[in-house]
């Protein structure tokens, strides 16, 4: 396969990946391929964790943090120190040749860093992961929660944009200026949390443990430290169906919108006749330093 300047040669494509829907490699390939502007659009600045099935999901898979040597030279890295000595080359989904290339190596999912290639010291997204309690399929607690969250960082001028996860839950991403370091924004992102806890405290917690949490949703602010990741827009989840992590409206999760609604079959219609919600997000950031929650 020929993208632009770079000559991929593609392999097994009709090794299936995904057994209970018949979901080969091809598929897979071809839906990147087909969401590729939208995805890179959102990838491009930061490195990625990559998630490999090399026979499916039906197998056990690996991520891989570091990229292997055998990788061309045209697939972007971003050196990537860590706390505790040394370092690893994260790879940059930077163009549609990469994402493909990562297709044909058996990526099923990205998992994006939360502060740009330039600084990983400084965030410049704020995330809230919300799940349902566990044992339940109930999502309506889980989307009140996000709309509850909304509503409360409006009232700080912040903006919220919101994906389905394509696993249990959603995400709900701030875009922010970069300046704080990930303990400030994470702290930010518990003192948000309280304030909607101190509301409503029969619904929420901040309780890690899943065994004190009984019925609530955990308002879980953790993935904002340095080295986490979190699924991009638009990535495959290696789950049965191929459901895809996707953007949404506000008013698709006010409708009930499922977390793995959007599959790898109609994401990219959606995308052709819906535009992607998230486009320009980063339009919006904002500081959080001369914002204080009450």
């Amino acid at each position: 396969m020929r993208i632009g300047r770079r000559s991929i040669d593609i392999s097994n494509r009709d090794k299936v990946f995904f057994p209970d829907d018949g979901i080969t490699k091809g598929d897979l390939i071809d839906y990147y391929e087909a969401v590729a502007e939208q995805f890179v659009s959102h990838s491009a600045d930061y490195g990625v964790t990559i998630q490999r099935f090399p026979d499916g999901i039906g197998e056990d898979g690996f991520y891989s943090k570091n990229t292997p040597d055998y990788f061309p030279e045209w697939i972007k890295r971003v050196s990537f120190p860590r706390r505790k000595g040394g370092s690893f080359d994260a790879p940059v989904i930077g163009s549609k040749a990469a994402l493909v290339y990562l297709a044909d190596q058996a990526m099923i999912t990205a998992h994006l860093y939360l502060s740009r290639k330039d600084d990983l010291e400084k965030p410049d997204r704020m995330i809230f992961d919300l799940d349902p309690p566990e044992g339940t399929k109930d999502y309506s607690k889980a989307r009140k929660a996000a709309i509850d969250l909304r509503d409360i960082l409006a009232e700080l001028d912040l903006k919220a944009f919101v994906k389905t996860t394509g696993s249990n839950g959603y995400h709900l991403i701030v875009p922010i200026r970069r300046g704080p370091s990930f303990d400030d924004v994470r702290g930010f992102a518990r003192k948000v949390s309280e304030s909607l806890i101190e509301g409503d405290p029969g619904s929420y917690t901040l309780e890690q443990r899943k065994d004190k949490r009984g019925k609530k949703i955990f308002l879980d602010t953790l993935r904002n430290s340095y080295g986490n990741t979190a699924v991009a827009p638009y990535s495959v989840r290696a789950r049965k169906g191929a459901p895809v992590a996707t953007p949404v409206e506000w008013d698709e999760i006010e409708d009930g919108v499922d977390p793995r609604e959007w599959t790898i079959e109609n994401v990219p219609r959606r995308l052709a006749q819906r535009g992607d919600p998230w486009k320009g997000m980063m339009r919006h950031a904002r500081s959080l330093e001369s914002r204080k929650v009450m």
